[in-house]
């Protein structure tokens, strides 16, 4: 594996700046991704331009430094597969930059926006792809249909992990979780002998069809309506002491009217 000892020392102190530079403020749609034990491969993640057959995919390449660099140009290679004219099917680039016209004073950042212009503007004219080359001269369309459905195949983004999914999840599971706990308390101060009402006994079907948000719905619901009939039974005015001595008193006079019927009979 090729290391920073492969480079003269001071061709490392002036690629540890320029490194740093393309970290710190990035050539549009380029990411380099910075390895401190070798820099004698620079590798890179390339967006798809918008309005070309890569866009929206994500290109990973490489440069590879020679020991006489910047004497000498880097080789660049796609590490993605993509469909182009000017990429051979094992990824080598090929651009005049890096060929007959490298100049030891073009830096990093100036390969790197070359590359990338290349997904913008081909050249069929020197075309390591045939194919590529053959189609885009001849029917755009077709080389555009070829050109994004590698695109769609080999070049997707990796998904970006989503820190509110966790937060979503756990918070789900913590509100299922109290529910529960309720669920469970409640069921302990109803007698064994006693029917439990309909909340506490959904059938499993329409528990695992509801949604938390119903199941929550009807809890407050069902807790509002209790709360009510709590409040309606204690507001109601308690029965008159004079209402029940008449009822007593009528009650005496019909047991008195039955004992003279009954002396009379005698």
């Amino acid at each position: 594996m090729a290391t920073n000892e492969n480079l003269p020392p001071n061709v490392i102190k002036q690629l540890a700046k320029e490194l740093k530079n393309l970290d710190e403020t990035p050539p549009e749609g380029i990411k380099v991704v910075v390895d401190d034990d070798d820099f004698s491969t620079i590798h890179a993640d390339i967006d798809g331009p918008a309005g070309t057959p890569y866009e929206n995919g994500v290109f990973r390449m490489k440069l590879i430094l020679s020991r006489d660099f910047p004497h000498s140009p880097p080789k660049g290679y796609f590490m993605t597969k993509i469909f182009h004219p000017n990429i051979s099917s094992n990824g080598e680039i090929c651009v005049n930059t890096l060929k007959k016209d490298w100049n030891p004073s073009l830096g990093l950042r100036h390969v790197l926006t070359v590359v990338r212009c290349l997904l913008i503007e081909p050249f069929p004219e020197s075309a390591l792809n045939e194919q590529a080359g053959k189609l885009l001269l001849e029917d755009y369309e077709q080389y555009a249909r070829h050109a994004r459905l590698y695109t769609g195949i080999h070049a997707k983004p990796k998904p970006k992990f989503k820190s509110g999914a966790i937060t979503e999840s756990t918070t789900a599971l913590n509100v299922d979780q109290t529910n529960t706990s309720v669920l469970n308390a409640d069921s302990k101060t109803v007698p064994s002998n006693a029917a439990l009402p309909p909340l506490l006994m959904p059938s499993t079907t329409a528990a695992r069809g509801a949604s938390q948000d119903q199941a929550m719905g009807v809890l407050t619901e069902s807790s509002v309506n209790c709360s009510t009939a709590s409040a309606v039974a204690s507001a109601a005015p308690a029965p008159q002491k004079k209402d029940i001595r008449t009822a007593k008193a009528q009650a005496d006079k019909k047991k008195l009217d039955a004992r003279k019927k009954s002396l009379k009979r005698l």
